[in-house]
């Protein structure tokens, strides 16, 4: 089908072209709608059927998004053909469940490009002051699932999310990382040579730390709850400036004054998904779980030891004070595998054993876009 719709067959002239076109979008067309049908059908199932499983279900779409980013040879590159699908997926489990998802807000935040680019512009979402608050939102049944930053490769961990991890019922259902670009930017009629202020989040002064400090040496900085805030506070005085993304930028109405400021071209910001559901396996999983070692010489080689043994790969490790107590640490521990693979099933019955406290923040599929 896609050669012969490829193929010239001699001259074509720009009207045959979009008629064309026009024949291939009712074609798109039908197709979405049987698409939207079957989720629909689906639906009814599930809501008959207890047993059924939640309509979300990230195992499936990850699964999905993978087969879509590997068949997909071509015009389109694979990255664009993944967010596309996510999208007629976002509006399919639309028909079948609305879903809320919490994040930091308020507009404009990367916490709010990360849920949109997660759950699709089909979720409703719920901007929240702080990250605590997404975890309450979700726990309390007022979100389905929340959005929360957990490490960026500059800055490395954010230490306010492991925290409320450690202390919250929900557990890690899915992960994405997302580019993160800082722009400087002001009101329309600022001028950097006259600003009095610099505004922006505390992660993002971290992340143009250099750039900042060569430029704006003597500037004073604030540091504020979000980008969006930055924006919003900036597009009110002229004398401020405010370090952002574009989005909020765009959306407070400022001129952007220098695109990508951040100190390092790769910057990455790995977001959690956080929920009450437990995703099965996917093929391509992440298990993370949070220990309490033993206070006694070579705990922390006895922890290690079964990932060895079971030749797992471990991606992250992490080590934060148990709260209440002296001289006390937990580990924040993040692998490769699904806790029904047996490597990983063998793994975390050894630690039982090794530690004073093992809990399983999740399985989940790793990001797949």
């Amino acid at each position: 089908m896609a050669d012969a719709d490829t193929r010239a067959a001699g001259p074509e002239t720009l009207e045959e072209a979009r008629r064309r076109i026009d024949a291939i979008d009712r074609e798109i067309r039908d197709l979405l709608n049987r698409r939207a049908a079957c989720a629909v059908r689906i639906s009814r199932i599930k809501s008959r059927e207890p047993g059924a499983g939640a309509h979300y279900r990230p195992e499936r779409e990850a699964r999905i998004l993978r087969r879509v980013r590997r068949s997909s040879g071509g015009a389109m590159p694979p990255e664009m053909m993944a967010r596309l699908f996510r999208e007629i997926m976002s509006s399919c489990l639309f028909l079948e469940q609305p879903l809320t998802v919490a994040c930091l807000g308020p507009e404009g935040t990367f916490s709010e490009e990360a849920a949109v680019r997660q759950f699709g512009h089909f979720a409703s979402l719920k901007l929240c002051a702080v990250i605590e608050r997404v975890f309450r939102e979700v726990e309390a049944d007022r979100c389905h699932y929340g959005i929360v930053p957990v490490e960026n490769t500059t800055e490395g961990m954010v230490n306010r999310t492991l925290d409320c991890l450690a202390v919250s019922p929900l557990g890690i259902c899915g992960e994405l990382e997302l580019p993160v670009h800082h722009v400087l930017a002001g009101h329309p009629d600022a001028e950097a040579e006259a600003a009095t202020e610099l505004l922006a989040h505390p992660q993002s002064f971290a992340q143009t730390r250099i750039w900042v400090d060569a430029r704006f040496p003597d500037l004073p900085h604030r540091r504020v709850a979000s980008n969006g805030e930055a924006a919003r506070l900036a597009a009110e005085d002229p004398t401020r400036l405010a370090i952002a993304n574009v989005r909020a930028a765009e959306r407070c109405g400022l001129r952007v004054l220098k695109r990508n400021i951040e100190d390092y071209p790769g910057n990455r910001t790995r977001f959690l998904v956080i929920g009450k559901s437990a995703p099965g396996p996917s093929g391509r999983d992440k298990t993370s779980i949070l220990v309490t070692g033993r206070d006694a010489p070579g705990s922390l080689y006895r922890i290690l030891a079964p990932f060895e043994e079971n030749g797992l790969n471990m991606t992250r490790l992490e080590t934060r004070p148990l709260k209440g107590s002296q001289w006390a640490y937990q580990f924040f521990i993040d692998f490769e595998g699904h806790q029904e693979d047996p490597p990983v099933s063998r793994t975390l019955t050894s630690l039982t054993t090794q530690s004073i406290n093992l809990r399983i923040l999740g399985s989940y599929p790793q990001a797949p876009i």
